[in-house]
């Protein structure tokens, strides 16, 4: 009995100890509680306050949840750390604060390519380089922004594949946006038999050029000549159009091939096909024309037989 006695007293001594350090601190609970409870409200009103504020510089969804959410953590933390400090846990909020700092480092380089991906997306969100719905070129992907996120862009190309592109590469690489100025110049190759009126076929392509759907009025069709290929005199067609989409791009340029092919039709302007001339006259050969004239090229055993010496110009100059 004499042991359950001591041992008993020894817990109400222990409780009593309890409860006067309770009665010594309860100022400060009071005060740590209205502090905790004021850090919630304050958290809540600046988060609310910074989406509203965000908004009007930004309409990226993802990067304003981003923001008031960091705002939010930010005075919690804070609040919470404070708190601490007035219920005399100093201690308690140095560990806090190394454990956070050791545990920052490791994830730092755990997953640096997710934090390099999540900076660029946070630095394109704000600079906005391009939006949804643009038609852009880069790491050798072509088609329509569909989303931008924090860690990707997603890209649907032409053929209808979803590519998603991390933000980093993004970042760190080129980037042609077709659709930044709203207009595009197409560049139409074609090509005209060396017989052919030069400055007509210029006057008739540009007459040809009229009524393209998305043509933008105010420019001036050029028709630039830029080759003497070895079957045609090539030239280029040049025109702009508004472009929003890849599809305006493509039923303008159409359009025009249609429209410069009946105009060719029309005016009997000729398209040549390719063309390889042999001639037979070159020094050593043999003259086709006297061969056809005593009648050898008629019989079957005739072999058209060609030496060294009847090779073209070209052939020389590839063979020597």
């Amino acid at each position: 009995m004499t042991e359950i006695n001591q041992a008993f007293q020894l817990l109400l001594a222990k409780l009593e100890l309890w409860l006067r350090a309770l009665v010594l601190m309860l100022p400060n609970l009071i005060i740590a509680t209205l502090v905790l409870i004021l850090t919630f409200f304050a958290a809540k009103v600046l988060r609310k306050t910074s989406d509203k504020l965000l908004i009007r510089f930004t309409h990226s969804s993802s990067l304003n949840n981003l923001v008031g959410t960091t705002v939010y953590v930010a005075i919690m933390t804070l609040g919470i750390f404070f708190t601490l400090s007035i219920l005399k846990l100093d201690k308690t909020v140095t560990t806090l604060l190394a454990g956070a700092g050791i545990i920052g480092l490791a994830l730092g380089f755990a997953f640096q390519d997710i934090a390099a991906n999540f900076i660029s997306g946070v630095i394109i969100a704000i600079r906005k380089p391009f939006v949804v719905g643009d038609v852009i070129e880069t790491n050798e992907h072509f088609g329509t922004i569909e989303r931008i996120n924090l860690r990707t862009v997603d890209v649907r190309r032409q053929t209808g594949e979803l590519v998603k592109i991390p933000n980093r590469k993004v970042f760190e690489t080129s980037v042609i946006n077709f659709s930044h100025y709203g207009i595009r110049r197409i560049d139409l190759k074609v090509g005209v038999s060396y017989a052919e009126d030069l400055e007509r076929v210029q006057e008739v392509v540009k007459e040809a050029m009229t009524g393209i759907k998305g043509m933008i009025e105010g420019k001036e069709v050029e028709v630039v000549y830029t080759d003497f290929s070895p079957s045609s005199i090539d030239f280029l067609v040049r025109y702009w159009i508004h472009y929003k989409r890849q599809t305006d791009f493509v039923y303008a340029k159409s359009d025009a091939i249609i429209k410069i092919k009946k105009a060719f039709d029309e005016q009997k302007i000729e398209i040549p096909f390719p063309i390889t001339t042999l001639n037979f006259g070159v020094k050593g050969g043999k003259d086709l024309s006297i061969q056809v004239k005593n009648g050898q090229s008629h019989s079957p055993e005739t072999e058209l037989k060609v030496n060294a010496s009847e090779e073209t110009p070209k052939e020389k100059g590839e063979n020597g």
